[in-house]
């Protein structure tokens, strides 16, 4: 459940003050955009990398995105104190309200701003996986972006959920592996850690991001390499990553048991990512306690 205050187009209120109008083409149709962000001991891990790909979502989609980062840093701030938050996460969703001509004439901003909170939602590990063919369409011009219009991956979770499983592998139209519904995917062959290359279809996810590029700094080789679902089967350890489950590992694909849980691999990832969240939570700490 999302917290009791959040922003909207530059006041932190109530929830139950706040409007959202059907009159918003955007919120009616789908278009618009959000991203998800992790809050460790009230800091907002990886801002930067998310307000990035917002701001690359933004022109893909075009979307207008006229924020600036340090603006909707602060009034993030301005959420997690009203909320209290000390650990949990946050959204920033942004709304294109003059999208088509199903709109009013209130006078709305070109699009709206809104952050909330949440506390970390619960989550089972390791965990058990189904998946789901044409799951993700590599072809899209939107494959990859992170819209609002998310009926696609609430609805093959849900499906998911109701045959037992936690999470789905969703493969792309040439039959490729190309993650979950609110996850990245990685599996572990031949020594090295492969997860599928953004031409799959995947969402570039911000945790995804920093384990190509520490691992390897670690010793651990991460790598982009396409996949099936055979490699997955066979592979020596599964595991999956996201903004507020950082790296668990895989029990089960589709019935079928996974070799290891939690292996050597996946948990020298695990340490050495936590201690890049810690080395981040700090100096941002740090800067903020010079204001």
């Amino acid at each position: 459940m999302i917290h009791h205050h959040m922003f909207h187009n530059g006041k932190v209120l109530p929830i139950e003050e706040v409007r959202l109008s059907p009159g918003q083409a955007g919120l009616m149709s789908g278009w618009g955009l959000f991203t998800t962000l992790r809050i460790f001991e009230r800091v907002p891990f990886a801002f930067e990398r998310h307000w990035h790909r917002l701001a690359r979502d933004a022109e893909r989609t075009r979307c207008p995105f006229p924020f600036e980062e340090a603006s909707v840093r602060e009034q993030m701030d301005q959420v997690l104190r009203a909320n209290d938050v000390v650990e949990g996460c946050a959204r920033i969703y942004i709304v294109y309200n003059h999208a088509s001509l199903w709109r009013s004439d209130e006078k709305f901003p070109v699009a709206d701003l809104l952050i909330c909170s949440s506390d970390l939602p619960a989550h089972r590990e390791p965990v058990r996986l189904d998946v789901r063919e044409h799951g993700r369409h590599a072809a899209s011009p939107l494959a990859g972006v992170k819209v609002t219009s998310w009926l696609n991956n609430v609805w093959s979770l849900e499906e998911a959920h109701e045959a037992g499983y936690d999470e789905v592998v969703l493969l792309n139209e040439r039959g490729e592996v190309a993650e979950c519904t609110a996850a990245n995917i990685f599996c572990v062959r031949e020594g090295r850690v492969l997860t599928p290359p953004l031409s799959s279809g995947c969402l570039p996810g911000v945790t995804r991001e920093v384990l190509l590029e520490i691992g390897p700094r670690a010793g651990v080789p991460v790598v982009e390499h396409t996949l099936f679902p055979q490699d997955l089967y066979s592979a020596d350890e599964v595991f999956i990553s996201s903004t507020n489950r950082n790296i668990i590992s895989v029990q089960e694909i589709a019935g079928r048991k996974m070799r290891a849980m939690g292996g050597p691999l996946m948990r020298r990832l695990g340490t050495v990512f936590a201690g890049y969240v810690r080395e981040y939570v700090d100096a941002r700490a740090a800067v903020g306690g010079k204001r």
